[in-house]
């Protein structure tokens, strides 16, 4: 179905159809666009299509910081306040130390940047920041606590728990980054449906508005991204594919990642922090003193900086101002726009180079492309300029630059979570970081290292792959590295950090051999399959010995086929499910694709049947034999969290979400207190309040207020919960009487005027239903003269009731026991409209008689007096049933109508 939804004043159709399966009941799925500085949550959920999740403070985007002061933990806004004044409590920028070592060239620039961090090298080697308590916390642990922030912010806002998620990641994270990311989202309670890069979420939320533009001839988009830390540009084909999906062919629209550049260190925060040392200079020009030991003043300026390089995007020019910014002095500059782009000359002609990269990796493809711009930083009006001309054409922001990423991944969530089914669109991502296997043989009596590409550059994902290894006969080794990465410039070769990603031990190679070996028995090699799954993550998934054996006995192919079927279907019942095609790649050269297991163990069984058929002589049959190999992987780079490292994380994670628990219970509790005590200090002084009890009770009161509040201003803010709910119980318990009466007295006469209008319409019709008995108007017999007494009889007894009451509690003070409830009065107006429209419905579906015809089946009639039945027009019945029935709706549509609003108090 189409969906519309309104975003800055404009309606957008969205091209999707988010329909629940009939099957099962959707849960809701969420997106996270964690960035360097912002993070956007987007969620999908039963009857909400897509849409951004509002924070605390109904906006739309969280600064990704995380702060610690007074055992209080805070997030977003509040923690960046509290960077203000105490900078080294307040964590950020924390995307750029993920999955690194502590010595990695952005970890130490990290350090430089912000160098009143306290960061130490772990156990594992990473980074780690030092707190004031000597509490430690690695950037996986803090990026967990930001995720689950955002994670909390969807549970609130759509009241439902939430485990399932699609992140968004920079597209040149490698696979020690990629690990890492989702092991900040475990310790977060998040289930990972897929990492995706971001512009590839960028280009979803595109092509979903433009499925109907998407044919058979392909066209492309060039996106570009300038966030806070880095810049990146994905040169993307639309077209339609056909799939075969459910045992048929179908075409749906595909976008594929053809060319990617990026520079990791290009983006808006290396702007502010070249404009921050011209503040600084500037006000070490004038004799400020030293700003740059204090990380009070630092950070102030750091902000300062951020707020003006905004506005000069634009103005022209803008005045840079702090209070107090060190030792009671004031600071002002003006700063023009052009001071900015001086500063940061050197910075446009990288935005170029991105652009170049992007296509240059596309083989030049995607000439004339359009390009759509996104990210905070590309706002910047020279970023703008320097993309026209790198590209040749006008940018276009077609898209909203925040949040296209949030809203594509958040599509892309929808399309893999259960209960969900959206409108087809595939997706094939490229591999940035290429792949290569090094294994070493020997050679005339030589040990020669083979190199052999198991991913190219720009090669699409997901996909698996095969490499076969034809000429071991021994067990051996073999280590997966990146390779030819001539396509990436030099400063982020280093960025990439070691190359060197795995080694795998391959022990039972000979074993293996030695147990299939035999006459007609061919060996097609030790063949290792490797996965990259969507999240662009590698996997070796099994390695395997596979030979092929010839046989012309039915019996032995039994006997085989028996004996590999479990084989067969436990070593490969997972990859079938994969839709990409395998390729397989030997020690030689590459080959054609592996043949699916199934399909083989399918042909072997078709060629057993037909060999059943009467044949003068039995034809060959070749049946393929599988021996797994065993496999030890080894990771050389940074490595995944240990069971135990993971479970003191998590540990550490839970005790801060117990405390904040244990604080918002305590805070709540105190607010509700300290809020009640003052509401009833102030309205047990007004007199509709004061009437509502005695001289007394007042007394009473205002005593065990005063007591509460000076409890409160001398140590009752140190209580625990506990103690805040029982004094709030206790004043409740006194002021319960007087909230409860004034009540009553104050809806008493709403009450008393909703019954008095149902009496009088119920009087109403009554007159008129007695104008439908059968002693009234025997063709309108609607009613019986029981009904009719009977709900006379109520209406008496109703006014009766209520004029008794009115009396009996009028003559009573107000602070005084209710006599006349407004409960009692609802209950009578329930009763009494019950009756009224009993009788209401039998009128709406009441239908006069028709009459019966004269029939005489015993007697024949004669010549004479079929002549006349002939010659007389036969009698119509009376024709009263319309008239009669205009006449019933219109005298009904004379009647009172009850008030909906009366009926229902």
């Amino acid at each position: 179905m189409a969906i519309t939804f309104k975003m800055y004043g404009v309606v957008f159709p969205i091209l999707l159809s988010l329909l629940l399966s009939q099957e099962t009941d959707a849960a809701a799925v969420i997106s996270i666009d964690y960035g360097s500085e912002w993070i956007k949550t987007g969620i999908v959920s039963p009857g909400v299509p897509m849409e951004i999740v509002l924070n605390k403070e109904s906006k739309r985007k969280t600064p990704a910081v995380v702060a610690f002061r007074d055992e209080v933990r805070t997030f977003g806004e509040d923690a960046v306040t509290v960077g203000v004044k105490f900078p080294k409590n307040s964590y950020k920028y924390l995307l750029d130390l993920l999955g690194k070592p502590y010595d990695h060239p952005l970890v130490q620039a990290y350090r430089e940047r912000f160098p009143y961090y306290e960061i130490v090298k772990s156990e594992r080697g990473t980074p780690e920041f030092v707190h004031d308590d000597n509490t430690r916390f690695t950037p996986e642990e803090l990026v967990a606590q930001l995720l689950a922030n955002s994670k909390e912010f969807a549970e609130i806002s759509h009241g439902q728990p939430i485990s399932e998620c699609v992140l968004t990641i920079p597209g040149y994270f490698n696979q020690a980054e990629r690990r890492a990311m989702k092991e900040a989202a475990s310790l977060a309670g998040l289930n990972v449906l897929q990492l995706i890069n971001d512009y590839t979420a960028i280009a979803i939320n595109y092509g979903i508005f433009r499925r109907k533009e998407i044919n058979e001839t392909a066209w492309h988009t060039l996106f570009f991204d300038m966030g806070s830390a880095s810049t990146k540009a994905a040169l993307v084909e639309y077209k339609t594919v056909k799939t075969k999906e459910k045992g048929y062919v179908e075409t749906v629209p595909q976008l594929q990642v053809i060319g990617v550049g990026f520079d990791r260190t290009l983006g808006g925060l290396e702007m502010t922090l070249r404009l921050r040392e011209h503040l600084i200079k500037a006000w070490e020009a004038n004799g400020g003193g030293d700003v740059r030991a204090s990380p009070r003043a630092m950070e102030k300026l750091f902000r300062e900086a951020e707020r003006v390089k905004i506005v000069l995007s634009a103005n022209t020019e803008h005045y840079a101002q702090i209070e107090s910014l060190l030792d009671d002095k004031d600071f002002k500059l003006q700063v023009t726009r052009a001071d900015l782009e001086g500063l940061c000359s050197d910075l446009w002609a990288r935005v170029s180079n991105v652009i170049h990269r992007a296509i240059s990796s596309a083989g030049g493809a995607g000439a004339g492309a359009k390009v759509i711009v996104a990210g905070g930083a590309s706002r910047v009006p020279a970023v703008l300029e320097a993309l026209k001309t790198a590209a040749g054409v006008d940018p276009h922001k077609s898209i909203n630059a925040d949040e296209a990423a949030t809203l594509g991944a958040v599509y892309r969530a929808a399309s893999l979570a259960t209960g969900y089914k959206v409108a087809a669109l595939n997706v094939r991502d490229a591999v940035l970081l290429p792949i290569q296997v090094v294994f070493s043989r020997q050679v005339d009596g030589n040990e020669k290292l083979i190199r052999r590409i198991l991913f190219g550059p720009m090669n699409p994902y997901p996909q698996k792959k095969v490499i076969t290894f034809n000429k071991h006969t021994d067990d051996f080794s073999f280590n997966v590295n990146y390779a030819e990465l001539d396509h990436i410039p030099s400063n982020e070769l280093e960025n990439i950090g070691t190359l060197n990603l795995t080694q795998v031990v391959l022990t039972g190679v000979n074993d293996a051999l030695n147990k299939n070996a035999g006459d007609n028995v061919e060996n097609k090699g030790i063949k290792a399959h490797f996965n990259m799954d969507d999240s662009g993550i590698l996997n070796l998934v099994n390695v395997e010995f596979v030979a092929e054996k010839t046989v012309t006995d039915d019996e032995d192919a039994d006997s085989t086929l028996s004996k590999i079927g479990s084989t067969i279907s436990k070593l490969f019942g997972s990859d079938s499910e994969l839709p990409e095609k395998l390729e397989e790649k030997s020690e030689e050269q590459p080959q054609e694709a592996e043949k699916n297991d199934t399909a083989k163990v399918n042909e072997t069984t078709t060629e057993k049947q037909n060999a059943t058929e009467p044949e003068s002589k039995p034809k060959p049959k070749i049946v393929v034999l599988k021996e797994p190999v065993n496999a030890n992987e080894q990771i050389l780079n940074l490595q995944p969290l240990s069971p135990d490292q993971f479970k003191t994380s998590k540990t550490k994670i839970n005790k801060l979400n117990e405390i904040d628990r244990k604080r918002i219970e305590r805070e709540t509790a105190l607010n509700n207190l300290e809020a009640f005590v003052v509401d009833v200090q102030m309205k047990v002084d007004m007199e509709e309040y004061a009437e509502c009890v005695t001289l007394e009770e007042i007394e009473v009161i205002k005593k065990l207020c005063s007591e509460v509040s000076d409890w409160l201003y001398d140590d009752g803010y140190e209580a625990e919960t506990a103690m805040f709910e029982e004094k709030l119980n206790a004043v409740k318990e006194k002021t319960n009487q007087m909230f409860y009466k004034h009540w009553e007295h104050r809806e008493r006469p709403d009450a008393i005027a909703a019954i008095k209008s149902v009496l009088n319409n119920s009087r109403e019709f009554l007159k008129s239903a007695k104008n439908y008995t059968k002693e009234a108007s025997p063709e309108r017999d609607v009613f019986t003269d029981v009904e009719i007494s009977l709900l006379e009889k109520k209406i008496d007894e109703t006014k009766s009731w209520l004029d008794k009451s009115v009396a009996e509690q009028n003559a009573l003070k107000k602070n005084e026991d209710v006599k006349l409830t407004v409960e009692s009065i609802r209950e009578k107006i329930t009763n009494l409209d019950r009756d009224v429209k009993y009788l209401l419905n039998k009128l709406k579906i009441w239908r006069p008689k028709k009459p019966k015809k004269m029939e005489n089946k015993t007697e024949t009639p004669t010549e004479s007096e079929k002549t006349e039945d002939q010659e007389k027009p036969v009698e119509e019945p009376e024709k009263s049933e319309e008239p009669e029935k205009v006449a019933v709706e219109e005298e009904a549509t004379e009647l009172p109508q009850l008030d909906n609003e009366h009926s229902e108090l």
